[in-house]
């Protein structure tokens, strides 16, 4: 019979298992949803969406999609004072940070000329 990772886990040394424990926190940590991440900067679904310049209906939709254009991912970030960065993860490598889609749509006027709410 298969034994699970969680018996797996258990096999190991207590120091072991602490950092295997510890690494999951990080990186559970480290995730966070759109809305995680407005929630975080204590912002309203209103409060970006004047920032984005589209309704509090428009942020629910954005915070609930699974797909999203870069541009609009930035745009979001942006407008919370952050900066978007992509990186690239490969077996065996170390990750990559995927550089030339920051100037998407140079045409529009910055979010960093718009003015940032934080609650």
């Amino acid at each position: 019979m298969a034994s699970t990772l969680h018996e797996k886990i258990k096999k190991l040394g207590t120091r072991r298992q602490e950092k295997i424990h510890a690494r999951a926190a990080q990186l559970i940590a480290e995730e966070r949803s759109l809305r995680e991440l407005r929630e975080a900067h204590r912002l309203t679904q209103q409060e970006i969406g004047e920032i984005l310049g589209i309704g509090q209906h428009g942020v629910s939709r954005l915070e609930k999609r699974t797909d999203l254009l870069l541009s609009t991912l930035r745009d979001f970030i942006e407008g919370m004072g952050g900066r978007l960065s992509l990186i690239a993860e490969f077996p065996n490598q170390r990750p990559v940070i995927v550089s030339g889609f920051t100037d998407l749509d140079s045409s529009r006027p910055s979010h960093k000329e718009k003015k940032v709410v934080h609650g």
